[in-house]
């Protein structure tokens, strides 16, 4: 499986580097955060690390294979 999640904002280099098995992307204010989950432990694992970091996720989606 293959998610997007959109993250308010501008990532630092420093905060992208907390998802290495992402690719990131700056555009319009936010950033977007793209990739393989592995299943849905990862996709939560993923989602607290968002919050840990005080990001606000504004949409997440699965990406068509």
């Amino acid at each position: 499986m293959r998610y997007e999640i959109r993250i308010e904002g501008d990532l630092s280099e420093t905060l992208a580097k907390a998802f290495p098995e992402l690719g990131h992307v700056a555009m319009s204010g936010q950033t977007i955060l793209f990739g393989p989950v592995v299943d849905e432990a990862h996709l939560y694992g993923l989602l607290a690390r968002c919050q840990s970091l005080g990001l606000r996720v504004v949409e997440m989606r699965r990406l068509p294979e």
